[in-house]
């Protein structure tokens, strides 16, 4: 049987759920789909998701590396970006960057100083 790619779903370290409730729901605009623990004491492995993009974020040990870099391809940044920049989030202000091989892209760091680029391509 030939592979059938379906997604791919970047999981992201977490370390405050509250930080990144604020962040990833409030701020950016995604959806809590599920979230699971163990145990009501142990971490918290939750996936969210905005229009196709689907990210998962993870307080577990070993699951993750802080800082990681996750970039997303995306149409309509200029009308996200201005969705963003009404809120006025306290913790960050993202700028809209024309990289030197084109497209227009913005990044956002989250609490756990994970990086997230959108990118609109060129055209």
């Amino acid at each position: 049987m030939p592979l059938a790619y379906l997604r791919t779903v970047p999981v992201l370290r977490s370390f405050d759920e509250a930080k990144a409730r604020e962040f990833y729901l409030d701020f950016l605009g995604f959806t809590l789909d599920w979230e699971h623990r163990f145990e009501p004491d142990l971490p918290l492995y939750m996936q969210v998701s905005r229009d196709g993009i689907v990210l998962h974020l993870s307080e577990h040990h070993g699951d993750a590396t802080p800082g990681s870099h996750v970039r997303i391809e995306i149409k309509g940044l200029r009308g996200f970006h201005a969705e963003l920049a009404a809120k006025a989030y306290k913790n960050t202000r993202p700028g809209l960057e024309k990289p030197p091989w084109g497209g227009l892209e913005m990044t956002v760091t989250d609490p756990a100083s994970n990086r997230i680029t959108f990118a609109e391509r060129k055209g």
